[in-house]
């Protein structure tokens, strides 16, 4: 490969950062563009590449928790931002913490002085022609959202982030729910039932349930869709509202032909039929006021959360529909995506797609065949999601369990060790992996 090859990348947050420093390591010439000072998102603070703008904490860094798989797997394949973040770390039990400020004049101070990457201060309203790395984020500014929206078509680029909650199917107790559609028709729905006592006892917990605080570029006056709204919004317009909305038990009679006081149904989320979303409960709770409430659900005690819901704005592209497993855009072989808008959530989760943009650019720039990484990864759980995840309801998405294939073998039921499982098979696919595709993850620049 020609060392003259430039590859554009749009936006210095975690993921064109990781990207840029990707590439320019393999000897790929990249400019980088990033439009703050010029311009502010209403969220940063600073014209600093990198900067966390919610929290300085990048998520659990336990082997015996997805989100350490994930880690160890950046690790594995030298990321840039955790080699950062392990610079600038603060104490935080076992979450991975850093000093804010510390983290983002690293990264700026690194990329800034990298030989191979030209970092220019201005905005990006369009697509420039030749290879280009989309990781503009969340914040996105309008006009090269319009931009990314002729490119997408505009019905598959999301600006508004209403998420239900998803639950594993493991943790769901089947002797207390059931599966069935409405008026008899096939099982493709599981339903959770309440009695009376059961439904007061959770709509008095709801309405009174603590919110999450909004940011302050999102502190105006809040206006809800009437087909979208969050749960606790529609249970305080009344305490039998919600047995007329998401709740409502017709044609949903159990075995005994009885008709539930209230029925919570659970829709299926990915294609094994590992994870269900809760159907109608959008939510602005805060994550642990989440798992109180909606654990009253008795087929729901002992749930296990992958996602939470969150109702903030967002930007992000439909992958299914969009994407073509590369992160590239159908039709459009020299357009990558990378980071959040990708459809992915969390901080590390937006790494690892600035990561693998970079490698799948690179091999395209070498004239070698797109590898595919492989499923037993976090990260190759998280591509495969964004490539075959039910369009209609497709939703940002971080590293959980669910997503990634089952372990072979007799089932284990501690989930410390089920993970540790999970971690040993990540650790081995992740090196034959890097191993077949050694040209691929060959680190040139000093």
């Amino acid at each position: 490969m020609s060392q003259t090859c430039n590859v554009t990348v749009i936006g210095g947050g975690l993921a064109g950062s990781e990207a840029a420093w990707q590439l320019a390591q393999r000897g790929v010439k990249v400019t980088l563009f990033e439009m703050r000072p010029q311009k502010f998102t209403p969220a940063h603070r600073t014209a600093l590449l990198g900067e966390l703008v919610c929290s300085n904490s990048l998520g659990g860094d336990k082997p015996v928790t997805p989100a350490g798989i994930l880690k160890q797997e950046l690790r594995a394949m030298k990321s840039f931002i955790m080699d950062c973040a392990e610079q600038s770390r603060v104490p935080a039990g076992n979450a991975l913490a850093v000093d804010r400020e510390k983290f983002a004049a690293l990264i700026n101070e690194k990329i800034s002085r990298h030989p191979n990457i030209e970092v220019v201060r201005e905005e990006i309203t369009e697509i420039p022609d030749g290879c280009a790395i989309v990781a503009s984020g969340p914040l996105t500014s309008p006009d090269l959202a319009k931009e990314i929206g002729k490119l997408t078509g505009e019905k598959f680029l999301y600006f508004y982030d209403a998420v239900a909650p998803v639950v594993t199917l493991e943790s769901v107790d089947m002797t207390r729910a059931y599966r069935a559609n409405r008026y008899g028709s096939t099982g493709d729905y599981i339903n959770c039932p309440m009695n009376e006592e059961e439904y007061s006892a959770f709509w008095n917990t709801l309405v009174s349930a603590e919110t999450a605080p909004r940011h302050e570029f999102e502190n105006e006056e809040i206006k809800h869709f009437e087909g979208c709204l969050p749960v606790e919004v529609i249970a305080k317009r009344g305490e039998k509202t919600l047995l007329f909305g998401p709740l409502r038990p017709v044609g949903l009679e159990e075995k005994d032909g009885q008709r539930p006081c209230a029925v919570v149904q659970l829709r299926q989320d990915n294609l094994e039929g590992t994870l269900y979303n809760l159907v109608g409960f959008q939510t602005n709770l805060k994550w642990g006021e989440q798992e109180r409430v909606f654990r009253m659900i008795p087929a729901l005690e002992n749930a296990e959360f992958v996602r939470k819901g969150v109702m903030h704005r967002n930007l992000f592209v439909c992958a299914p529909e969009v994407l073509d497993g590369n992160l590239r855009l159908n039709g459009k072989e020299n357009i990558f995506l990378a980071g959040q808008i990708t459809g992915v959530e969390g901080y590390v989760e937006s790494t690892a797609m600035g990561l693998c943009s970079a490698v799948f650019c690179f091999a395209q720039l070498s004239g070698a065949k797109l590898p595919k990484f492989p499923e037993e990864t976090t990260v190759g759980s998280l591509l495969k999601y964004l490539k075959t995840a039910v369009p209609e309801t497709f939703q940002p998405m971080n590293a959980n369990l669910g997503i990634m294939p089952k372990l072979s073998g007799k089932k284990i039921h501690k989930r410390a060790e089920r993970c540790t499982a999970y971690a040993e098979r990540s650790e081995k696919a992740l090196k034959n992996f890097m191993e077949e595709n050694n040209k691929l993850f060959e680190i040139y620049a000093k």
